[in-house]
């Protein structure tokens, strides 16, 4: 109905879904919920997601990238980079440089392309230490968005993000309730209606937050997240290790218990040998 038949999602966790919980344990996140918007009253609509947690910008472009080109779907979404600029001493400017070549890649194909910049972090506690680098990475985002004629899910100002209520607890991933909106965002970006409205205010506030309840919640989360994330950052550990991609492959909108779960299928299989004997 609006030109898109098929559609890819590559990245990392905020593409994944983390933490838009199913009861099953898995997650549907904004690319699904954008996904069924897409795939509304049309069976033959086909998506594949294949995001995973913790993959770095080379990995996305290396294992993920050569499969949506291969498939050539209508549309393809790409968020990625994130992981690497958080890093200490990451050269941002490198990195917005190898997402470009992805990007234009995608484009070169004819696919038409929906990136997503970073959000603000500016409320967040402890994380608007980031603020900065993420503010010259979407400074990158836009320039390429431009040059590429790429489209973007502008996410820094996106207000409903700035709320406490929007992130999860370990301050990366967001609530279900941001997974919604942004889906929401997305599919206004490509100019499909939806019934809903992604600026809607969130409700007031029950739950003042006070100085003493602010640190004891910073001492938490640098328990429960920013240690072990350190950790796995010196041990070169992903939180992805050892898992797949959720949709591995363009196939109609089904539950995901409905999907095939033997891991990576045998279509993203021979996609990656078509790519490798093509390389």
């Amino acid at each position: 109905m609006y030109g898109f038949d098929s559609y890819v999602a590559i990245g990392d966790s905020f593409t994944e879904g983390l933490n838009d919980d199913l009861p099953d344990g898995t997650f549907r996140g904004w690319a699904d919920r954008l996904a069924e918007i897409l795939a509304e009253g049309r069976p033959d609509f086909q998506y594949a997601n294949l995001a995973l947690r913790g993959k770095m910008l080379d990995e996305i472009l290396e294992e993920q990238l050569p499969i949506a080109l291969a498939v050539k779907p209508d549309l393809v979404t790409l968020c990625a980079g994130g992981n690497d600029i958080i890093v200490p001493g990451a050269d941002v400017d490198a990195v917005a440089a190898r997402l470009e070549a992805g990007v234009a890649k995608l484009r070169e194909a004819g696919i038409p392309v929906l990136i997503f910049n970073g959000p603000d972090t500016k409320y967040l506690s402890v994380m608007h230490v980031l603020r900065g680098k993420v503010g010259i990475y979407n400074a990158h985002l836009w320039a390429i968005a431009d040059r590429h004629g790429a489209k973007m899910v502008d996410m820094w100002a996106m207000a409903p993000l700035h709320d406490r209520r929007a992130w999860s607890d370990d301050r990366l991933h967001f609530t279900p309730e941001a997974h919604r909106r942004i889906a929401l965002r997305a599919a206004e970006v490509l100019g499909v209606p939806v019934a809903d409205d992604w600026r809607e205010p969130w409700p007031a506030s029950e739950e003042p937050s006070t100085w003493i309840t602010s640190r004891r919640s910073d001492l938490e989360w640098t328990k429960a997240h920013l240690l072990p994330w350190i950790r796995r950052q010196l041990k070169g550990e992903s939180m992805g290790d050892g898992l797949s991609p959720k949709r591995p492959e363009l196939a109609p909108l089904l539950p995901l218990e409905q999907i095939e779960p033997a891991g990576v299928s045998v279509q993203a299989e021979q996609l990656r040998e078509i790519h490798h004997h093509a390389s």
